[in-house]
């Protein structure tokens, strides 16, 4: 099977773990990397959610029930693909929660927060990176954070947190790996946009025309991975690139203009921040 991609890592007989991959963005991805002749290990809660997975994935695929909050189920995870498949050449640290937040939340809701979505990348690479490393063949590691990690909106403080982390958790990564002596494994931020996945539902029951598909966001995601993109910046119907650049700049600009935090959602600023989407 021939491979669209350049990239060693995204071809047949490659070995790929995607956690959070029992549904959404990570199912999707699973489902390409499958389709490209890979071997797929899927980890995510619930023996029954896994299986119907697997069964979508199809071909040499290894599912397993673990909670990325706890390291001891990474590792785990990673003694399971290693005994099944010998080789690692793709880790997607995927899996996430949004159940919601407020900045006077109870902090046990805090904590699960950033146990899953940020503690379960930064323990997940720690685990999974020395043998990937050790290999000494050309890898991935490819870390979903979020657009609410790098404009951080008024709303959900603490899933904004934890994504924020992961941003700065895989600049830092990226940096480390790319001044290893020899080091082949490389470090990818994905940052989807509007995506209709179970995370945004939110009770609807059909994708509303802003989003993309799960599919169309890893599609976008493969590519610009495959061309050495760092930042995976992924646009949807709604909102293009460059608004999404004028976005982040003007959120970077409250520091460096001594704006109010968020000035964007603040009233005051409403017409002069509309004033700069148009210029």
């Amino acid at each position: 099977m021939t491979s669209p991609y350049a990239h060693p890592a995204l071809s047949q007989d490659r070995v790929a773990v995607v956690t959070g991959g029992a549904s959404g963005l990570g199912l999707a991805a699973a489902q390409r990397f499958a389709a490209l002749g890979m071997k797929v290990c899927i980890a995510d809660r619930g023996a029954d959610r896994l299986q119907a997975a697997a069964d979508l994935i199809g071909g040499d695929v290894l599912a397993i029930d673990a909670d990325v909050s706890r390291r001891a189920d990474l590792e785990r995870l990673e003694r399971a693909v290693r005994a099944r498949f010998s080789r690692i050449d793709v880790l997607m640290n995927n899996a996430g929660i949004q159940p919601g937040s407020a900045v006077l939340s109870d902090g046990a809701d805090w904590r699960r927060i950033l146990d899953v979505n940020l503690f379960g990348v930064i323990e997940g690479t720690q685990v999974f990176l020395p043998g990937m490393i050790a290999q000494g063949s050309p890898a991935l590691v490819i870390n979903t954070g979020s657009k609410q990690g790098i404009t951080t909106p008024p709303g959900d403080p603490a899933y904004n947190v934890s994504k924020a982390g992961v941003k700065v958790f895989t600049e830092a990564l990226e940096h480390d790996l790319r001044n290893r002596p020899d080091c082949q494994v490389r470090a990818h931020l994905f940052i989807p946009g509007f995506v209709f996945t179970p995370l945004a539902v939110r009770g609807r029951t059909e994708k509303p025309a802003g989003a993309w598909t799960a599919d169309e966001t890893v599609d976008f995601m493969l590519g610009r991975v495959d061309a050495g993109d760092f930042y995976v910046l992924c646009p949807d119907n709604d909102v293009t690139r460059a608004m999404d650049e004028k976005r982040i700049l003007w959120a970077a600009g409250d520091l460096a203009h001594n704006r109010p935090p968020l000035s964007r959602w603040h009233p005051d600023y409403r017409d002069e921040f509309d004033a700069y989407l148009k210029s």
